[in-house]
């Protein structure tokens, strides 16, 4: 089959098929793409060593929940499993008609004989028992919930970012996955991307000296105020809203547009901050931990019950036990060393050392910081070249993904913590260890009442 490999085009990876070239032939190609994409030789050569590993045999059957228009990301991951031999896609599902037809139509026909293969309730899709593995694409409020009856009824899961809509429900997906013994990855796709996994492995081996700051430039959120309006013809508007407060129907709510009402998202801190935090806690080797203090200020969003409500601009400082600082902002932030308005992470050392890594670009204060090999002794961190890839192997050979289920609790706990704090404007103490604040009013917001019949069950 192909292989996916880190490269310049944004997520990182472009497909660079072997066909018949030699094992060298191969090796060399890849090393010079890698190069191009602003590599360093040594790191290129490791990588495409990686990606040469040919990937054993799949044959699983999946399903698509959260399938989504053309556009959507729930087509793209169903597009990139297609792409890995032995996949075969069956089923779909999807609460808006016009999306589910399109699926069926375009991406499921011929694929297998299980009678209705459209299905607008996730729970019958599940129900079917020769479906291996899902991917879930829904907005967020469903995805605990997806997961956990997915889990529960035998399937792996590949769940979109961010993991959860709240911290109590991240960790209820930990233990439902660590009570079933079921695969879970989560779409963080950057620990596939080469850039993101060298800077952190030049950090994690001082490469820049002790840390002192990681800046996560992650965006501003829109501002816009709608007026509610008919739910167009084949949209579920109260299956989509599911666990949601029950409101009018408004354009700007669903589909893409949901990310920026609290309802149903986290604004810019889930949505960038699921992938730019997430790597901000890989290279300062904090999976499975998180910081201590959280304080945020921001735009107070609108009230109008109508509008969008995430905070327009913001900065969360995260501090760490060990005295880091990661900042999450929607702007550019003073000491950036020229990377100016960048989306991207900024990791900042001692004697003015830094670099800076993105999904178009890996920069540093100084080249050799980059050029320079590693040791045989360095600490190394997983290698993987194509993030879905990663996930189906997995499934058949039983192993933890490289974003398994505790590397996504961390990341979106960690994004949480920043909604939280701007939501009630104040500095607040977290324990990650026991996943509580020191605050009575934040405590309150770690889980989400749930509107009947819905509810997480562990």
């Amino acid at each position: 089959m192909p292989a996916r490999v880190a490269g310049p085009s944004s997520p990182g990876v472009v497909t660079v098929p072997r066909g018949n070239i030699s094992r060298r032939g191969f090796l060399q190609h890849t090393t010079l793409g890698l190069a191009a994409a602003g590599l360093p030789l040594w790191n290129a050569r490791e990588i495409a060593g990686a990606a040469l590993q040919d990937a054993k045999p799949l044959d699983i059957t999946m399903g698509a929940i959260g399938i989504g228009s053309p556009q959507s990301r729930g087509r793209a991951i169903h597009g990139d499993a297609k792409r890995v031999k032995g996949v075969r896609y069956v089923a779909a599902c999807d609460v808006d008609a016009r999306h589910l037809k399109t699926a069926v139509e375009k991406d499921l026909p011929g694929k297998g004989d299980m009678g209705a293969k459209g299905f607008k309730d996730f729970r019958e899709l599940l129900d079917h028992k020769d479906i291996q593995a899902v991917t879930i694409a829904t907005p967020d409020q469903w995805h605990a919930l997806v997961a956990i009856d997915a889990l529960k009824k035998g399937k792996d899961v590949y769940l979109e970012k961010p993991l959860t809509l709240t911290i109590g429900e991240a960790v209820a997906l930990e233990a439902v996955v660590n009570k079933t013994g079921r695969v879970l990855a989560t779409g963080s796709q950057q620990r596939s991307d080469a850039r993101f996994r060298l800077a952190c492995e030049l950090v994690r081996n001082g490469r820049i000296g002790k840390v002192s700051t990681v800046e996560c430039r992650i965006g501003a959120n829109p501002k816009g105020s709608f007026k509610p309006s008919p739910a167009p013809e084949g949209l579920d508007w109260d299956f989509w809203l599911g666990p949601c407060p029950k409101v009018d129907y408004v354009t700007e709510r669903c589909h893409y547009q949901y990310r920026w009402w609290y309802e149903y998202s986290g604004g810019k801190l889930t949505d960038w901050g699921a992938h730019h935090l997430d790597i901000a806690q890989w290279g300062l080797g904090r999976d499975g931990d998180g910081p201590v203090e959280v304080d945020a200020e921001g735009e107070k969003p609108s009230s109008d019950a109508h509008a969008y409500n995430c905070h327009p601009t913001f900065k969360v400082t995260y501090t760490y036990a060990d005295g880091v600082k990661v900042i999450a902002s929607d702007t550019t932030l003073p000491g950036t060393k020229g990377e100016k308005d960048t989306n991207g992470i900024l990791f900042n050392g001692e004697g003015g050392k830094w670099i800076f890594v993105s999904r178009g670009k890996i920069s540093a204060s100084d080249p050799k910081l980059l050029s320079e090999p590693l040791g045989a002794d360095a600490t190394r961190l997983e290698v993987s070249t194509n993030h879905m890839a990663n996930f189906l192997g997995c499934t058949q050979s039983r192993k933890k993904p490289i974003c398994h289920v505790g590397v996504g609790a961390g990341s979106v706990i960690v994004c949480h913590l920043g909604v939280i704090a701007l939501q009630l404007g104040k500095k607040l103490k977290w324990s990650p260890k026991d996943r509580k604040f020191d605050d009575a009013a934040a405590n309150a917001l770690v889980s989400r009442q749930m509107r009947a019949p819905w509810k997480i069950e562990v």
